[in-house]
């Protein structure tokens, strides 16, 4: 038996597979053709040209990133776990993010996030501006940790690194604190640490 026909969805998420694994620069039509086995033109039928393939590629990451469902018994909880979820989706795809964001579609692509927490914000009594304060305190935490995470992890070796810098002198007579500081980052327990802060403060007021 030959090859099951080839279908518009089967181009696309292995577009997005190539771009995920190796970058936007590393997508071009005669690789995608190679990662299908089949021809160039097949992929020019189903897509257009390379541009077209991007707009549709992006189209589809704002659609998969959209579904985000909230967890826990108080909006507070819930409210966090929206902002767990959104981390994950800028973590899990930061090649396909950043095409969204250069083809103009970043906002439309937080929109499911916002309207979520906008919901579990309403459920607290919350309404009006200080609502959108909540929601855009949340959304701005979680990119700017993201931002962060990434810079951390692209950064060239440290010379001296943060073992190195952290003793008891630099850390005002606080061995505890210099041993931290100099050990490991536990991301997960300082994201939800900061994130539960932030959304306890902002529901406090």
């Amino acid at each position: 038996m030959g090859r099951p026909a080839l279908t518009r969805d089967e181009v696309l998420q292995t577009a997005a597979g190539l771009v995920k694994q190796h970058g936007p620069d590393a997508l071009t039509m005669r690789k995608l053709a190679a990662e299908l086995g089949t021809a160039v033109t097949s992929i020019y039928w189903h897509v257009g040209n390379r541009e077209s393939l991007l707009d549709a590629l992006v189209e589809r990451t704002v659609a998969d990133l959209g579904a985000i469902r909230p967890t826990g018994r108080t909006p507070a909880q819930r409210i966090v776990s929206v902002a767990g979820a959104l981390r994950r989706q800028l973590r899990d795809h930061p090649h396909l993010v950043a095409m969204v964001h250069e083809r103009g579609l970043t906002e439309r692509m937080f929109l499911p996030a916002q309207r979520a927490l906008v919901h579990e914000v309403h459920a607290t009594g919350l309404r009006g501006a200080r609502a959108a304060e909540v929601v855009r305190a949340v959304q701005f935490q979680v990119v700017g940790f993201v931002l962060v995470e990434r810079n951390r992890e692209r950064a060239p070796v440290q010379q001296p690194a943060e073992e190195q810098l952290w003793d008891t002198g630099t850390a005002e007579d606080d061995p505890g604190l210099a041993r931290a500081l100099a050990g490991p980052v536990d991301q997960e327990r300082l994201f939800a640490t900061s994130v539960r802060a932030l959304v306890e403060a902002l529901l406090a007021h």
